[in-house]
């Protein structure tokens, strides 16, 4: 082949490569670069690197050296200028590119098998019935490409591939250098595949909240997206116990918001609060709302609303204030905060500012059926039971009349 043409070959290739739209790499940290010297006549298996998750190709080279003779290039530099393996198996010019100008004289027969056991059957007998590949005439290079799909060589969950080779020289040592290169589907790279996302939908589906939820599928497939999106599945299977419950946690709130259903996991949490509360164990219903809604960021207005109200009950005048403050902030047509907020400025000798909240929403209900002066009514007869000053009481209702 004349330069002229080995160069128009080449620039094809690198042509197509630019055009290409990969969706996966060439794995050069885990390919398999082995020289072997293999003595007169004998046989030998040689494993290849473990194939990473998600290996859906592998291209791999043999070439036979004389003594002392260097390769010209790598398989890895050559793949380089390769961005996708379909760019290997355009015409010549893929061919060209892959194979080695560098070779000895010697030839050698070699064998690729899928398992361990059949590569050592190989070694110790030399019967190749059970290789999914076997080049029977000698050479002294070779390289091809091996599909998952394509070739029993490699499977979706190959671990590794191994080569039998056997020396056609009866008098002198041979040295073979073999390459492999893996190329890993972006998508399977991560470990996603029908039976490690079934592992998750078997997660979803044994949720305490799944018998609640009125669309059991689309939250099951968001718990999965959401999953698949942050780890790979290796990465999740690799959590620790205490870090898996807290995502998996954190995913179940995640799909319930966009389905409008957060109530059903957090509702049982406010339940438990509103029965610490009813039982006079105000910090333990403080210290439950803050700790599995607030620190969590799952708090709405309501639960602001709930823990000012525990924060004002038990006389904690500045964290109720806060507290409201934020709930207002957050859904400033919820009129309770600023009731509330009048309140806590009437307990803390801010009486004036009490008065100018009243005097401004003195006309509107807080509920559809509950107006302003009724809900204040309301609360001052529990300040009272609890013992809160009532001192300012009058001067407020009077505003109210």
């Amino acid at each position: 082949m004349t330069v002229k043409i080995y160069f128009a070959l080449l620039s094809t290739v690198l042509f197509q490569s630019a055009i290409a739209q990969p969706d996966g790499y060439w794995d050069k940290e885990r390919a398999t670069s082995k020289e072997i010297i293999l003595g007169a006549g004998n046989r030998v298996a040689v494993k290849s690197e473990d194939l990473p998750v998600g290996t859906t190709e592998v291209v791999y080279r043999i070439t036979l050296l004389d003594e002392n003779q260097q390769m010209a290039n790598s398989l890895v530099s050559l793949l380089k200028a390769i961005p996708d393996p379909t760019g290997i198996s355009q015409g010549s010019a893929g061919a060209v590119f892959l194979l080695s100008k560098a070779s000895g004289d010697d030839k050698c027969k070699y064998a690729i098998f899928n398992a361990a056991s059949l590569a050592t059957a190989y070694f110790t007998s030399g019967k190749t019935d059970k290789a999914c590949f076997f080049q029977e005439t000698p050479l002294n290079k070779d390289a091809k490409r091996l599909t998952v799909g394509k070739s029993s060589c490699l499977q979706s969950n190959s671990e590794s591939i191994w080569f039998g080779f056997e020396s056609q020289n009866w008098v002198m040592k041979q040295k073979i250098v073999l390459e492999i290169v893996p190329w890993v589907n972006n998508k399977l790279g991560r470990g996603w595949n029908p039976d490690s996302k079934n592992d998750i939908l078997k997660i979803c589906n044994s949720l305490k909240v799944i018998k609640k939820v009125r669309k059991k599928d689309q939250f099951c497939n968001c718990f999965l997206n959401a999953i698949v999106d942050k780890y790979t599945y290796r990465e999740f299977s690799q959590l620790l116990a205490v870090e898996k419950s807290s995502e998996i946690e954190s995913f179940t709130v995640q799909c319930l918001k966009k389905s409008g259903e957060t109530y059903i996991f957090l509702d049982p949490i406010r339940d438990e609060a509103n029965k610490y509360f009813i039982a006079g164990k105000t910090e333990q219903a403080i210290q439950l709302l803050q700790h599995e809604i607030f620190d969590k960021g799952y708090a709405v207005s309501l639960d602001y609303d709930t823990l000012g109200n525990y924060y004002l009950l038990s006389k904690q005048f500045a964290k109720a204030e806060n507290t409201f403050n934020k709930g207002f902030t957050l859904d400033n047509s919820e009129l309770s905060f600023q009731l509330n907020l009048a309140h806590i400025y009437l307990f803390t000798d801010r009486v004036d500012e009490a008065k100018e909240i009243h005097k401004k929403y003195k006309f509107q209900n807080v509920l559809s059926n509950l107006s302003w002066k009724q809900q204040t009514e309301k609360d001052f007869a529990e300040f009272k039971k609890r013992g809160f000053p009532d001192k300012d009481f009058k001067k407020i209702l009077r505003i109210l009349d």
